[in-house]
């Protein structure tokens, strides 16, 4: 049998394979090209990306020499551009900064830098971060002295101290004190510097204590850096400067102080005539210095000043000052301090009716700084609140030991706090059978970025706060 080849048969196989080759090859080809645009345009993004946040770095630098400078150092407003080079000193893109300011009596800035490479312009990272300088509202409680906190006592903010700390009751945030070891002035007795006698009594140095989540929720820890206390309290004559300028400013009453009632935004003072003396029997049987009844006997009839709680949110009274009523809409300082400064003539702020605010997201703040003691006294409410930073320079914060001889008022029921505590000296509340039975310390977080005007801060220097990339 013979078989026959058509003519071409052949040459149509292989054109065809050569065509299916060909366009394997051409898909390779494309592949390969897609892959490397991808490859590149991915470089591209992270070297956007690298620098966006060349971009935040470079405006932490700058905060850190110039921290009022939000406008790049030209006054006036951004976007502010610059170069960005490589190692061998060639341009290879630019970083464009828009700076937000912090809004009055806040510390926070917010910074959006946005990366572009310059081979490929579609190409963009952009990253935003906030960044504030924290204030001693850090904690819920600072002190420079020993200080004991009773069974009734619930604390949910920090606590730190440069001297001993003696907790019985609850704390829901980390415990400190700067010192390793104290002397219980109550007992004499030594003791860790952050110790319970709740339950079961502590073990003494050098027997390690064991972590006692009952009393401290959080921890404890002792040896902590020492607070600069003074670095707190040496604002006084600078927020007097500041309500003289464009705040508030009371000069001496020649009485014995005044009555300010907050009212939403507004405030009224009165002169305070006459304070109310101590009964029979009812004396300082613990030795108090400044021990007092600290309350309003009478005071004048008509109001001395009415006015607006000023923009700049600076109060200062060159006297005592009692301070009650409620704020909505307004962040405002209270200070009250006499100038020179005389350990014998220093003046207190009194708290005996309730003080709050509206909002508690930051928007509405209360800060009382007296030069000697913030008091609450005898006559207070039986359910006492406060919301407000409190800090007593030379001082304490505190109610004064009243016995049963002074009046039914010698003992309360309930107060809470909302802020933070700062006293030079020791803080009581509660003596066994006088003074409130329950106390409950809350802090306000808001306080630690975003403080009342002219609040101490802990440095000049800025800490990151968030850091969001949006493209």
């Amino acid at each position: 049998m013979k078989h026959f080849v058509k003519k071409g048969q052949i040459a149509v196989e292989l054109l065809f394979l050569s065509a299916v080759v060909v366009a394997m090859i051409a898909g390779f080809v494309s592949l390969a090209a897609s892959l490397l645009q991808v490859s590149v345009r991915n470089q591209n993004k992270l070297q956007a990306f690298t620098i966006a946040e060349a971009g935040v770095e470079y405006y932490r630098w700058h905060l850190a020499h110039a921290s009022q400078d939000f406008t790049d150092g030209t006054g006036h407003a951004g976007p502010y551009v610059h170069a960005y080079y490589d190692k061998d000193g060639v341009e290879i893109g630019q970083f464009s900064l828009d700076i937000t300011p912090p809004p009055p009596g806040s510390t926070i800035v917010m910074i959006t830098s946005t990366g572009s490479v310059l081979a490929d312009a579609s190409v963009k990272k952009i990253i935003q971060v906030r960044m504030g300088i924290p204030s001693f509202a850090k904690y819920a409680w600072v002190l420079n002295d020993f200080v004991a906190f009773g069974t009734a006592a619930q604390v949910y903010g920090a606590i730190n101290s440069n001297a001993g700390i003696h907790f019985d009751g609850v704390a829901h945030n980390l415990v400190a004190s700067a010192l390793a070891t104290t002397t219980d002035p109550d007992t004499s007795s030594t003791e860790w510097a952050v110790f319970t006698h709740a339950g079961a009594d502590d073990p003494h140095p050098p027997t390690p204590v064991n972590s006692r989540p009952d009393v401290f929720m959080a921890g404890r820890t002792t040896g902590v850096p020492a607070i600069d206390f003074a670095g707190i309290t040496q604002d006084l004559a600078t927020i007097k400067n500041r309500a003289q300028a464009s705040g508030t400013y009371f000069a001496s009453s020649s009485v014995f102080g005044y009555d300010l009632v907050l009212a939403t935004t507004s405030f009224t003072v009165y002169k305070v005539t006459a304070l109310m003396a101590p009964p029979a029997n009812c004396t300082n049987t613990q030795n108090q210095p400044g021990w007092g009844l600290w309350t309003i006997q009478t005071e004048s009839s008509t109001a001395y000043a009415t006015g607006t709680i000023p923009q700049n949110g600076n109060m200062f009274f060159e006297d005592n000052v009692w301070v009650k009523g409620h704020v909505n809409g307004a962040r405002v300082t209270i200070a009250s301090g006499r100038f020179p400064d005389n350990p014998t003539t220093r003046s207190s702020i009194i708290v005996n009716n309730s003080l709050t605010y509206a909002s508690q997201n930051g928007s509405d703040t209360i800060a009382l700084i007296a030069q000697n003691n913030i008091n609450v006294g005898y006559a207070s409410d039986n359910n006492l609140t406060i919301d407000a930073a409190l800090i007593a320079q030379n001082g304490w914060i505190g109610r004064y030991y009243y016995g049963s001889a002074c009046g039914s008022s010698y003992t309360r029921n309930q107060l809470t706090t909302l802020g933070i505590m700062g006293t030079n000296l020791r803080s009581a509340f509660y003596y066994g059978s006088s003074g409130y039975d329950s106390r409950t310390y809350n802090y306000d977080v808001n306080l630690l970025y975003a403080p009342p005007p002219s609040f101490p801060l802990t440095t000049d220097q800025y800490s990151l706060i968030s850091w969001q990339e949006l493209q």
